[in-house]
């Protein structure tokens, strides 16, 4: 007799009830098996050697298990990474546990309990009705239903796609309006290049560039304007001129002013990874932790911008794609882009049209990255990313919406 045997690819909980069903098992054995259905690897940095001793013994004694150094066994070392590994009932069980233990334990718990909600689960985000603007409250209303697009408006000379061919803002209000009619949700109006080896501008050069055009977007589009900087200046001045986002690709980190204006205006941010600045983030990027990093960095920027006034709902974090990244560390945040939803936030992705695109595909010219630029879109969305940030908006609409279609079917 031949049973089909076969491995189940099921990635939510819909689906796994939905398969249980199918073997027509009892609704009450469904609720009590669907925690055991779903397994985690959950990892924790520079934990004390006492509290991995604790980590260990208490997921082995709730049927998982904790991946700890060598050289914690013999006491070689004070601090150690570890992994834990489980199902999400054995979890359950094991958090529970740390909760009544001391030494902090009980922090380490809610650590690993919020990361797998935030994996899990979309991110909290502010109530939609709370803007003005229904532009803006429509992107809120729609993040985590399906794939929000936001389309590059450059109004520079010399970035790395369409450098110089909206230097004349006539036209660049043209481009933003017909982005908006091929179904940008949001457009991303930037006056400084952030190519790899660009210098910086000043601010009052990309204020002249930026704001007639988000002027005039503001007044004209269905569709909610961003500003692409990091000086607080400029995402002071756009803001005053009818930008709804401020979108920068330092985290708040380049303008110790940013936060603040921030704070002030209570307007969305997207927080973005990079090794660098633009002039060197691509002469010699190294990490020993790539995700982690990435990690790491955003909840520290994270935390300081609400420490400094920022509601953390208003904020998006982006990965970083290209932004001191080598091919191959851009290809394995593509990988593993869902670790970054353990952060919370909702997860913005940048790979349009970029060199890692032309390299993997044989040194193709930014003219002919189309069909590379849609599968990192379409792996972007199966992945977990919220928002596409793209040259050509027509055609990953299309992409978005199938993607969509198949990924976010519950």
């Amino acid at each position: 007799m031949h049973h089909n045997a076969r491995v189940l690819c099921l990635n939510s909980d819909a689906d796994i009830v939905k398969e249980m069903k199918l073997v027509n098992a009892e609704d009450a054995g469904i609720r009590h098996m669907l925690p055991k259905a779903k397994h985690y690897l959950v990892k924790l940095e520079n934990v004390r050697r006492p509290i991995a001793h604790i980590l260990k013994e208490t997921f082995l004694s709730n049927g998982g298990d904790a991946v700890v150094s060598g050289d914690i066994i013999t006491a070689k070392v004070s601090h150690t990474d570890v992994i834990l590994c489980g199902t999400r009932k054995q979890f359950q069980k094991s958090c529970a546990a740390l909760l009544e233990q001391q030494f902090g334990c009980d922090k380490i718990a809610s650590d690993i309990e919020s990361a797998i909600r935030n994996f899990e689960s979309p991110a909290e985000i502010p109530d939609p009705g709370q803007f003005s603007d229904p532009r803006l409250a429509r992107v809120f209303r729609e993040i985590g239903k399906r794939t929000i697009v936001m389309g590059i408006l450059n109004v520079t000379p010399d970035s790395f796609s369409d450098g110089g061919r909206f230097v004349q803002a006539s036209k660049a209000i043209e481009y933003g309006q017909m982005m908006a009619e091929q179904g940008a949700h949001i457009i991303d109006v930037g006056g400084e290049s952030t190519r790899p080896g660009a210098e910086p501008v000043d601010a009052a050069i990309e204020i002249d560039r930026v704001v007639p055009v988000i002027r005039e977007l503001a007044r004209s589009v269905d569709a909610a304007i961003s500003v692409d900087t990091y000086k607080a200046d400029v995402a002071r001045a756009a803001l005053d001129n009818g930008a709804h986002i401020v979108n920068d690709i330092s985290a708040a980190s380049f303008d110790s002013q940013m936060a603040a204006v921030l704070a002030e205006r209570k307007c969305p941010a997207i927080f973005m990874h990079i090794q660098g600045t633009p002039r060197d983030m691509q002469l010699a990027p190294s990490y020993a932790d790539l995700i982690g990093e990435i990690c790491a960095y955003l909840r520290m920027r994270i935390r300081a911008a609400v420490d400094a006034g920022v509601d953390e709902k208003m904020l998006m974090i982006d990965p970083g794609f290209g932004f001191g990244k080598t091919v191959e560390h851009n290809l394995e945040i593509l990988r593993r882009l869902k670790e970054l939803r353990s952060i919370g936030r909702p997860l913005v992705i940048g790979t349009s049209r970029k060199s890692t695109i032309g390299k993997v595909l044989g040194d193709l010219p930014v003219e002919e990255r189309l069909e590379g630029t849609a599968a990192t879109v379409a792996i972007s969305i199966a992945c977990g990313a919220d928002i596409i940030r793209v040259h050509d908006v027509k055609e990953m609409a299309r992409v978005a919406r199938m993607t969509d279609a198949i990924v976010r079917h519950d």
